[in-house]
């Protein structure tokens, strides 16, 4: 499968969103990387108001630019897009926010899931108090708008987000350990591997509490 290939935002069942729930963003990154991809996104982005995110991107470009223009990619994604997808906004690791307030309410009202950013975020105790179940994942938390400074050129489109392609319709999981994108047309037999991974750890987990030996553990399981 081609994936440029701009793909519709509710094209998973509400079962694969919830069996890959559970599931630690660490096993998910690792069972996309038995099937020879690199699914992780840099530490750097990372949690910033809190909650488990599991959907399928849309994806924003923005790019530097003197142009005082609003956002209108990103505003289009937020009213546009399916329930429960996760608006994606790639910026190159930008130090100025690209979410806001007045974007989370937007996103709380049409059902968008939550926001990964590739940039910073503002108004966070404003999301943190009207929205407290709206997760974001950004570099954190800046004040300085994008008006002026960046300016968005794509929506549906290809982009790079910490060192990962993230595609339209990629499945997108992010907890406290950060951000994973399970490429869209691997996404059954990642849940199958994620799933085996986390059932082996349980296992592994138990031997190494009864025998005392975490050497013990590695040795039988492989797995550290």
């Amino acid at each position: 499968m081609d994936r440029s290939t701009s793909r519709m935002a509710n094209s998973y069942s509400p079962e694969t969103i919830e069996a890959f729930r559970p599931i630690a963003t660490a096993s998910v990154a690792d069972a996309v990387e038995q099937f020879g991809a690199r699914g992780y996104l840099s530490g750097t982005i990372r949690q910033v108001l809190p909650g488990k995110l599991v959907g399928p991107a849309v994806t924003v470009l923005e790019v530097p630019s003197p142009e005082p223009a609003p956002p209108e990619h990103a505003l289009r994604a937020i009213d546009e897009s399916a329930p429960g997808s996760v608006v994606c906004i790639a910026a190159g690791g930008a130090d100025v926010a690209v979410w806001g307030g007045l974007m989370s309410a937007g996103a709380v009202a049409n059902g968008v899931a939550g926001a990964v950013l590739d940039a910073g975020v503002r108004d966070i105790e404003e999301i943190r108090r009207d929205y407290p179940q709206f997760p974001v994942y950004a570099h954190g938390g800046v004040p300085a708008t994008t008006v002026g400074r960046y300016r968005t050129v794509s929506l549906n489109e290809p982009v790079e987000m910490g060192g990962t392609r993230v595609c339209p319709g990629d499945l997108i999981v992010a907890d406290s350990d950060g951000v994973v994108c399970v490429p869209a047309d691997r996404v059954p037999q990642v849940l199958d591997a994620a799933q085996e991974i986390e059932r082996r750890e349980r296992e592994q987990t138990a031997l190494i509490l009864e025998s005392g030996s975490l050497q013990g553990g590695l040795a039988k399981y492989h797995r550290i």
